[in-house]
């Protein structure tokens, strides 16, 4: 791929981009002999597809767009995805696709809105009438009846938070579950998770490969704390910071409204401040932002009592938003606490915005004994994540269902279909399954909060 920018007014130069597509899992890779039908959307009277309508392996989207071309930190290759979308020939043929639908870990705005597109997708574009959805999360494929879904079921489950199909955590046996998706002749899955249900989705489909099942896998990532790496985004987070803004506004006016009033906030983000961060810039009544991304202190010079001393002098309140995952090593623990874990295997984490109203309290007690001072603590974690999807989730939801199923259809397996630069992408699972999305504090993002908010870096001084 060529392009020639100009540089500092001098002639164009050209600039080489080698191209890397990123191989794909197919169900040819193990079962060559397969056949191939005409896509049934040939047929749908609804579409008027064309040879331009179809895509084929050469459509592919890169993953990194922004070059400083006066640099030599050009890499030499670089990966594309195959762009998501309906192929002309698919590897299935309608009347005998079974399909399992199942939701693990925490809720997340728009998870119905998902499973309601996966079943309209399947039933109406490819004539699929053998769908099924799993209950409670993995534990579901081996331990409960399967619950047969149709479009007329589904019809309004886009207007509900939460999971229809209820979820839960934990309860990954690899051997039952595999043995439940032969016994029930599944010969498409799609997962619907977060990073620990991606894991649990690679083995799985890793299982299936081995066994040599004519089985397509697809996974759909889900995480209202955006903490997914190589997608744009996951689905439930822009109505997440939405409904967060809100809380930050309640704090505020609490705040506001009496002598030496803290607003403190407690919002999602067990390892990453996606929500926190841009919450508080679209707020733009946060005084201070604390993310797991970045360790602070509260005493001495720099720290964040001293921050809030000055902030208080000068406007008599001040607001703190922080995500559930910062300022862990602060709070003390027993030797029971550090060793405790969730069905999911991570670290539970004690409440940091209860540890940080009672060292508020205690510091303002001490510095300014006799003062009237009051911490008002808002914890919005599950009216957050429970919530119907907003319009723009709505729509994002829709098309990573249709994506998702355009891909399987086409015999791409081992996937996951996201939003890469504004385009939906198919990425291998193995490849997706452990990269984190963290807040880049070196960026503009950080920088703008810094500069909104005018809170300390935390540097020892």
């Amino acid at each position: 791929m060529n392009f020639s920018p100009k540089l500092d007014g001098e002639h164009p130069e050209t600039v080489t981009i080698n191209v890397k597509p990123v191989r794909l899992p197919h169900l040819t890779d193990y079962l060559p002999d397969l056949q191939t039908h005409t896509n049934p959307i040939q047929h749908n009277h609804f579409y008027h597809p064309s040879d331009e309508f179809y895509l084929s392996e050469s459509d592919v989207i890169i993953r990194r767009t922004l070059y400083d071309l006066a640099g030599n930190s050009t890499p030499s290759s670089h990966p594309a995805y195959h762009r998501a979308g309906p192929r002309k020939q698919i590897f299935y043929e309608p009347g005998e696709i079974r399909v399992a639908i199942v939701t693990c870990g925490g809720l997340c705005p728009g998870l119905n809105t998902v499973i309601r597109e996966l079943v309209v997708g399947l039933w109406e574009q490819y004539g699929v009438r053998e769908i099924f959805g799993i209950k409670a999360g993995y534990r579901g494929f081996y331990s409960m009846d399967p619950v047969r879904l149709d479009v007329k079921m589904v019809h309004n489950w886009h207007k509900r938070g939460g999971t229809v199909l209820e979820t839960s955590r934990g309860g990954f046996d690899l051997e039952k579950i595999v043995n439940a998706i032969e016994h029930h002749g599944y010969n498409q899955v799609y997962i619907i998770g977060g990073d620990g249900t991606l894991r649990g989705a690679v083995k799985i489909f890793n299982e299936i490969r081995s066994r040599k099942l004519y089985v397509g896998v697809a996974a759909i990532p889900k995480t209202v704390d955006n903490d997914v790496g190589i997608i744009d985004h996951s689905f439930g987070f822009q109505t997440a910071v939405e409904k967060a803004q809100q809380a930050i506004s309640a704090a505020h006016v609490e705040a506001e409204s009496a002598p030496n009033g803290i607003g403190l906030v407690k919002l999602m983000g067990r390892s990453t401040g996606h929500i926190a961060l841009y919450a508080t810039l679209s707020s733009r009544d946060v005084d201070c932002c604390l993310i797991p991304e970045i360790e602070f202190y509260l005493h001495g010079e720099g720290g964040l009592f001293e921050f809030l001393d000055d902030r208080l002098k000068q406007e008599g309140h001040a607001v703190v938003v922080v995500a559930e995952g910062a300022g862990q090593g602060l709070i003390p623990r027993t030797d029971a606490e550090k060793q405790e874990r969730d069905e999911s295997g991570n670290p539970v984490f004690l409440d940091v915005g209860l540890w940080l109203k009672t060292e508020l309290k205690r510091w303002w007690g001490v510095a300014h004994e006799g003062e009237l001072f009051t911490v008002k603590y808002i914890d919005p974690t599950y009216m957050i994540r429970a919530v119907t999807a907003n319009a723009t989730d709505n729509l994002h939801c829709t098309l990573l269902a249709h994506s998702a199923i355009h891909g399987v259809m086409a015999g791409y397996t081992g996937f996951v279909a996201g939003p890469i630069n504004g385009n939906y992408a198919y990425i291998p699972m193995d490849e997706i399954a452990e990269i984190k999305n963290q807040v880049n504090t070196k960026d503009h993002k950080w920088a703008w909060v810094r500069s909104v908010t005018a809170q300390p870096d935390f540097q020892r001084i």
